[in-house]
């Protein structure tokens, strides 16, 4: 793990709220000149902190209304099945994201498509369609109540 100090935590906190701050906002709220915070960035994604810079779009002006969790079961665990699930579901772009889990199910997928009826083509044309997957149980999203997308650390902890 890289230690990341104060005044990289405060550029961290600012990137994640405003992903097109540029390096004169940031240097100017961190109290430091743009040189040293340009090279401070730099390290950060060097050292893949900072992984990558994306836009978030807002799912219901772009027409994808309906969000599902969707809990998957494999047929049986083997290392071999568990990365061809992986590989397969990778390029499936209704799922926006996949955990491997502890449970009565062994993934949750978070699928987001347009409405039901695409839900449904994407399970019974897609999904199911692999050989490695038993069961299928969908949790349909009625109301988003939260949505991050950074991630909260006590700058104040920090050396």
């Amino acid at each position: 793990m890289y230690k990341i100090d104060k005044i990289d935590g405060q550029i961290l906190q600012i990137i994640q709220k405003n992903g097109k701050a540029n390096i004169k906002e940031i240097a100017f709220k961190v109290g430091l000149s743009t040189t040293p915070v340009y090279e401070r960035l730099k390290r950060l994604e060097k050292k893949g902190i900072i992984s990558h810079y994306a836009a978030v779009l807002n799912k219901e002006k772009i027409g994808l209304d309906l969000t599902v969790f969707c809990q998957v079961s494999l047929q049986t665990h083997t290392k071999a099945l568990i990365k061809g699930f992986e590989n397969a579901i990778k390029n499936m772009y209704e799922i926006q994201e996949a955990y491997h889990i502890a449970g009565n199910f062994d993934y949750l997928l978070k699928i987001v498509v347009q409405d039901s009826k695409q839900y449904h083509h994407f399970i019974i044309d897609t999904l199911s369609k692999l050989d490695m997957v038993s069961t299928v149980q969908s949790n349909f999203v009625m109301m988003e109540t939260k949505k991050a997308s950074g991630y909260r650390f006590d700058v104040n902890n920090l050396s």
